[in-house]
């Protein structure tokens, strides 16, 4: 386990505070989960990304053509 000190403007911290305490977890518990939700988020975007660059339209043209036309069912208009 490590240490990062940190410095908030003081309107963040009283959120982080209160938020912390609604929920009934420590500061600490609350910002451990907040930073891997936001890592998870943006490595999740870099991968997406970098699928995309390796993506050719006319692989996604012959993917397309295989879908048969046809009304959307009922709910999904």
């Amino acid at each position: 386990m490590s240490t990062i000190t940190v410095s908030l403007p003081d309107y963040l911290r009283a959120n982080v505070e209160r938020l912390a305490r609604e929920e009934g977890i420590s500061v600490d518990q609350l910002v451990t989960s907040a930073m891997g939700e936001k890592l998870a988020a943006l490595e999740g975007l870099s991968r997406l990304e970098e699928r995309a660059q390796r993506g050719r339209l006319v692989d996604i043209d012959r993917i397309l053509a295989k879908v048969p036309a046809a009304e959307p069912l009922p709910g999904d208009e």
